[in-house]
Order: structure tokens, then C-alpha cells, then sequence
């Protein structure tokens, strides 16, 4: 009998810790410390298009402080990330190479140029990317979605596919979207930033890009004290979660929410 009321006791306190694990994860929300938020909206889970508007936080609650502009996602849409939020949500996941941005809420991390600075007014982390610099994409890797740095003189095999310096203008700016990173699991998605776009219409394998100068207006405005996150969410998606996650209330992201 004693021993039937020690299971029955740890049933319950299981039956409780995981009551209570679903409920944090449910009632989870941006943090009060995070000042500025990037909010992205796309059609559906299938829409490599969307648009992108910059939020900060006042004393009523968020507040738009540009117009939306248009930005490109994945080629195949979007799939649920590994961030501040949405991590844990059903349904499809983000996968390596599987032509999809990842959706959720994650934080900004460095970012990373080709230039000696940051266009005039940034006031931001940076790090100029030279000849020793890679981003790991092999799942294999121990470095798997990490920034390194190797002999430039003697570089391991897989260099030439992963290094970050190509000349090419589309990378000039990297601003790291962290998904998967931490820790990054492996197969989960690497490589995420805002960059660049090619061309209105050049999607991308899972990153979100934009016009140059918008891109420029972004990476401007960034401040680390305000401790900026990324929301990006197909538009039923937004419309459900954005009071539990704290998220700009639809009147204020109108014009992003709009089918316009």
C-alpha cells in the first residue's frame, strides 16, 4: 500500500511539473528588456514574400516607427524555428536545406561586413569579414552553424564552400538572425541573416532579405542596449499569438497585417 500511494504521489508531482513546463511555454513572451523588435509578416507558411516593419517599445506598448517594406523569405515559405519563441510549436520545423526562413522570435546577434564599419549613424556589434572567415554548414561539424576563423594559408577542405568573404554585394552586410544557435542542433537550419536581396523576385535558401537601403535603415537604427529580437510569422499565425507573446497588437501592425 505504501508503495502504491509513492507512485500515486510521484504520478501527481510528474503530472504537475509537466502542468507547469506547458504552461510556461504557452504563457512565454518576448522580454520586458527587449526595446526594439523587427516584425516580418508573411501571407502563409508557403509565401516566399512578405513585409518587414521596425517597432519600438514605449510606455503604451509598441510602437510602429517606419512603413512596412517589402522583403523576400526561403523559396519554399516558412518552418517553424529555434529561438526566443516558437521553438516547441507543432507542425513543420525548419530543416538544412529545405528552402524555408525560420519562423518565431529570435535575437540579433553580430554582424558581419565586408567594410572596415558600419554605415554612418550604426551603433551596433560588427565584425569585418576577411579571407579567414567561414560559417559552418556541415551537419558533421562540431562548428556546425558557427562563425570560425582558420589559417588562411593552409585551409581545411571545406573552406572554399563555407568561407563569407565573396565580393559579392549581396553579403556586403550579414545581420545574424539567431536561429539554432543556442546551442545549434544539428540538421536544425544554419546561416540565417538579413541581407540584400538579389532582385525582387530572387528568393532565397532560408534567409530574409530586402532592398540595400532599407537594409541600411535597419542595420542604422539597431541599438545593443535595446536589446533588439526578430518576430516573423505567417499573418493567421500573428493574429493568434501576439497577445501571449507580447507581440505588436494588430491596430499598430495594421498596415504590415494588411492584405495590401
Amino acid at each position: 500500500m505504501r508503495n502504491r500511494i509513492r507512485v500515486i504521489k510521484r504520478g501527481f508531482a510528474l503530472a504537475a511539473l509537466v502542468a507547469c513546463s506547458t504552461a510556461l511555454t504557452v504563457g512565454a513572451e518576448i522580454d520586458s528588456g527587449v526595446k526594439q523588435l523587427i516584425v516580418s509578416i508573411a501571407p502563409g507558411w508557403d509565401s516566399p514574400t512578405g513585409r518587414l516593419q521596425l517597432f519600438e517599445r514605449a510606455s503604451g506598448g509598441w510602437k510602429a516607427l517606419s512603413p512596412p517594406v517589402a522583403v523576400l523569405y526561403g523559396k519554399s515559405g516558412l518552418a517553424w524555428g529555434r529561438g526566443v519563441l516558437g521553438t516547441n510549436e507543432p507542425g513543420r520545423h525548419k530543416e538544412e536545406r529545405d528552402g524555408r526562413a525560420p519562423a518565431g522570435v529570435f535575437k540579433i546577434g553580430t554582424i558581419y561586413t565586408y567594410d572596415s564599419a558600419l554605415p554612418e549613424g550604426s551603433n551596433y556589434s560588427f565584425h569585418t569579414v576577411n579571407a579567414s572567415d567561414a560559417w559552418v554548414d556541415d551537419v558533421h561539424s562540431p562548428d556546425y552553424n558557427r562563425h570560425v576563423s582558420i589559417d588562411p594559408s593552409n585551409p581545411p577542405p571545406w573552406f572554399e564552400k563555407e568561407k563569407m568573404r565573396h565580393n559579392d554585394f549581396a553579403y556586403r552586410w550579414l545581420v545574424e538572425i539567431r536561429h539554432n544557435a543556442d546551442p545549434p542542433v544539428p540538421g536544425a537550419g544554419s546561416a540565417i541573416f538579413f541581407h540584400i536581396r538579389r532582385g525582387p523576385a530572387r528568393m532565397t535558401a532560408g534567409c530574409t532579405t530586402m532592398a540595400e537601403g532599407d537594409l541600411v535603415n535597419l542595420i542604422r537604427w539597431l541599438r545593443p542596449e535595446k536589446h533588439p529580437d526578430y518576430a516573423l510569422l505567417p499573418r493567421a499565425e500573428y493574429e493568434a499569438k501576439w497577445k501571449a507573446w507580447g507581440l505588436p497588437n494588430p491596430s499598430e501592425a495594421a498596415a504590415l497585417l494588411s492584405d495590401r
